[in-house]
Parts: structure tokens; sequence; C-alpha cells
């Protein structure tokens, strides 16, 4: 699409300002619903879903022709940006715009929507260190509750969030890191907020079965055949079996889905479905065949699963998350009603003011990320975790870089603080030294307003390296210009609730 002068310009922008303020007033219902403090947010998520409904690489390029502030720029302050390019514009052609769309303003310009989104990273996740930059979580390993030395010399590197995943360990062994943290605090003199996530229906390999060997693993190639059981079928057999830990996938699953284990690795084909048999044929292996052994994450990203996001287990944790962390995070949220019910839950326990981070690890959760921001923002404290090792299986490794960003720019829309996890700096974690790319990904990581490290021997040089990444990198960048073309997340946001108002 191509502009012959600017006043077809001006009637493309004018239309766009328009169909904006169709769109919100079709969810005034919607906003209504909203803690008052995010009502301006919300709205400005609502111009940013709309807006990426256009196909606006062609009136960019136009802009910028013009030397004109573009679009690229505009998450925070959607519906001022297009307003302040209309009457550069219509200055341009010499038109008044005084009395410009005076019953549809926003009070978010850039100035107010980086100060809004700093205020809400700072309500979520306390001042920062150093005044300002990504702060720094740390996955806490088993030993942090009796190691107190290793958590004073966390924080002292850097960290500002510790993270207990409840899918380890127990009650006491969490209460006995909690007070470490406290009292690390107090010698430091440095905060250090508790955030606890709820392990959530996390479908993962329980025991394994290998065929006539007393191996705790088996050896996987391209072409062999795999079968998921609910318990070790006795008879004699030439396929090695996986117990796995939520058999109620057996009823959900259906032939030629694909599933993956251990973050990828394996990759396999579903050829057959019996009540308590799942066969599989491996796709993906390495040449020298990979292992799988018990306690591995396995990913179906063609199976609806018809699991609650909330757990038994979860809700058995709940009143120790709600009486001892000050942020929880929820695990596989998939829907509004997840996120509805969590408030619900937090509520009973007269928690509601508790953090609450959305993590985005599943396909039906990026596809839903708008409305789950919606329905969390009737909460004090939200913000998004991009966890992208679960989300890369489910879409696809190839489209993790594209949709990292658009989680990114759906978040600074909502001003929503956003946390960049899974690998950061793992080789260096791990081995006690990183690679080029992992230094590569640490910087594009303090885009996001906190950044997850994972535990490993060298995890405390870990966080001093992250640190000082961050400190560097903010003096660079902020957030990230996009070309704009439509967001698919943006159109099915739209369409969803066009029929729900229909």
């Amino acid at each position: 699409m191509g502009f012959n002068d600017i006043g077809s310009l001006i009637t493309e922008i004018r239309n766009i300002i328009d169909y904006l303020y169709t769109e919100e007033q079709s969810q005034i219902a919607l906003l209504e619903q909203v803690q008052p403090h995010y009502r301006e947010s919300a709205r400005n998520l609502l111009h940013y879903l709309a807006l990426r409904t256009f196909d606006l690489r062609s009136i960019q390029e136009e802009l910028s022709s013009l030397s004109i502030s573009s679009l690229g720029h505009s998450e925070g302050y959607t519906l001022t940006n297009l307003q302040n390019i209309l009457r550069l514009l219509l200055m341009l052609q010499n038109q008044s715009s005084d009395h410009l769309y005076p019953n549809f303003r926003s009070t978010m310009d850039y100035r107010s929507s980086k100060q809004e989104l700093h205020q809400n990273a700072v309500q979520l996740f306390g001042e920062h260190p150093h005044g300002e930059g990504s702060r720094i979580m740390v996955t806490m390993p088993s030993e942090a509750a009796e190691d107190y030395k290793l958590i004073y010399d966390l924080i002292r590197a850097g960290m500002s969030i510790a993270r207990i995943n409840t899918s380890h360990d127990s009650t006491n062994e969490w209460y006995k890191m909690i007070q470490n943290i406290r009292q690390a605090e107090k010698e430091t003199d440095k905060k250090c907020l508790v955030y606890i996530d709820l392990s959530g229906p996390k479908l993962r390999t329980e025991a394994i079965f290998p065929v006539a060997s007393k191996k705790n693993h088996v050896r996987l190639f391209v072409e062999d055949e795999l079968q998921l059981v609910k318990e070790e079928l006795k008879q004699k057999r030439y396929i090695p079996q996986v117990l796995i830990t939520l058999p109620e996938i057996f009823s959900d699953s259906k032939i030629g889905h694909r599933i993956y284990f251990d973050d990828g690795k394996i990759g396999g084909t579903i050829t057959d479905v019996q009540e308590d048999v799942i066969t599989i044929k491996i796709t993906q292996a390495a040449a020298e065949g990979s292992k799988l052994r018990s306690e591995k994450g396995i990913n179906m990203p063609d199976t609806k699963l018809s699991l609650p996001s909330l757990t038994a287990t979860d809700l058995a944790n709940l009143p120790f998350i709600a009486a001892y962390a000050d942020i929880v995070g929820y695990s596989f949220v998939r829907q509004p009603e997840d996120v509805e019910r969590l408030q619900m839950e937090l509520k009973k326990l007269n928690r509601e003011q508790i953090g609450i981070i959305l993590k985005i690890e599943t396909k039906d959760a990026f596809q839903n990320l708008p409305m789950l921001l919606l329905t969390a923002m009737r909460s004090p404290k939200i913000g998004v975790m991009i966890a992208r090792g679960d989300l890369a299986v489910e879409i696809g490794f190839e489209r993790i870089a594209e949709v990292q960003e658009e989680i990114l720019w759906i978040c600074e829309s909502a001003h929503a603080p956003g946390i960049w996890a899974t690998q950061v700096l793992e080789k260096l974690a791990k081995k006690g030294t990183a690679s080029r790319a992992e230094i590569t990904d640490a910087a594009m990581a303090a885009r996001a307003e906190c950044v997850m490290l994972n535990k490993g021997p060298y995890i405390v040089n870990a966080v001093a390296a992250l640190d000082d990444i961050i400190r560097r990198m903010q003096k660079h960048q902020f957030k990230k210009k996009g070309t704009l073309r439509p967001l698919s997340v943006a159109k099915s946001f739209w369409e969803q609730r066009s029929t729900i108002v229909s």
C-alpha cells in the first residue's frame, strides 16, 4: 500500500483512530472490571491490539520519509501517538488541529507510559537495587535450605528476587529457604522478595521401563517405538515403556498428535491410543540416540488437555504461599477462567494483595495473553513471565524469537512488567563459562523488567555477570522497535471478543 499524498495518509490515520474508538466502546464492560489504577493501561492495551490488526508497514515507511515519529515506539501510549502524528500531518497541510478528538483522549504519553510501567514494576518487584534496570531472579536449589552462605552471596552479587519452585522439595525446605533469605536481607541490608511457583499440571516422565534391562533410562533413535503407560505392563514386550505423572492425558490424546520429551530433545508422533497405552513413533533424536530419563518434561502442542491449571497439589500449597510469598507464579495458566480461579482462592486466604505472575509457557497462554492480562488486572499487582523453554517446544523453536518479541510488546502496551526466563547464562551457571550466544541473549534479556537465572554450581558468578551486563545494556537500549506487520494474537483477540459481544 502506498500513499500518493499527505492527504491520503491523514485519512488512513483518522480511520485507524476511529477504529480504536469503536473497539474500545465495544469493551466498556470489560474495562470496568479492572482495578482503577489499571484502567488507562487496559484502555491502552485495547488500543494497541486494535492498531496491530492493521498492516502498518507502508504507513510507517511514509511517516519515516516525512521525518515524523513512527508507530514503532508507541506500545505504551498508542492513542496519544496516533493523535500526535495526525496533528503533525495536519500542520504539514496547513490545517487546524484544534479540538481534535475532544471526547477520545488518553492520559498516556511517552513519559507517563514509561513512568506507569516503572511504577508497576516497583509495586510488583520492589525498588531496583541500582535505581533502574532489570531485576535478577534466581531459582533456589534444594541446598539453599541449609546453605545460608549461598543465599547471602547471591544477594550480595545482585539477586533481588528468590524463586522457590514447589515442584521440588517440601514446605519444610521452603520455610528454611525463606528464613535464610530474610536473614540475608538483614545482614546485607538489601531487599530480596520471595517468589513461589505453583507447580501446575506439569506432565513429566515418572519412571522408565527399558526392555530387558535394569537401567534407569532408555536410549531412543529415530524410528524407535515408545509406550506411555498408567502402570508398568508386565506381559512380555519389545517396546520400552514410560510411566507418566498425569494419566488424565490418555483421554485427550489423538493419533497423529506430536509429543516432545526433555525440552524437545526427543520428539515423536502418536500412532495408537488405547485405554492404558499410548504408542509413539520417535521422529526426532540425536544421531547417536537420545537418553530419556525420569522426571523429564513432556509437551503435547497439538493436544487440548482437559486439566485444571490449579491442581490439588497447588491448592494444598497455596496457604503456605499466601503466608510467606511476596509473589505467586501461575504455571500453565491457559484461559481467563484459570486466572479467576486463582483470584478466588487468594481471596479466600485474604491475600488478594499478593503479586501474580502469569507464566506464558503454552500455545494457549500465548494466544489468550490479552484476555489473561485483562482478567489479571482485577488484582492489584501483576506481571508476565516468558517461560521460553516450554513455550519454544509448544510453538516451535523457529518461532520463539518472534513470539517473545510479541509478548514484550503486548506487556508494554498493558504496562505489565515482564520476566525473561529459561536458560539465561545456563552454561555459565552450570559449567563456569559462558558462550558468546549466551552473553548476547542475556543482553537482550535486559529489555525485560526482570531476568530469571536457574540454579547451578556457578550461580553466584552468573548473577554477578548478569548484573554487569544489565548495567551496561541499560545505557544503550529501551525495549525494541518492530516493523509492524499485523499480529495474529491481536486479530484473534478481537475475533473472540466480537463473538462474545454478539
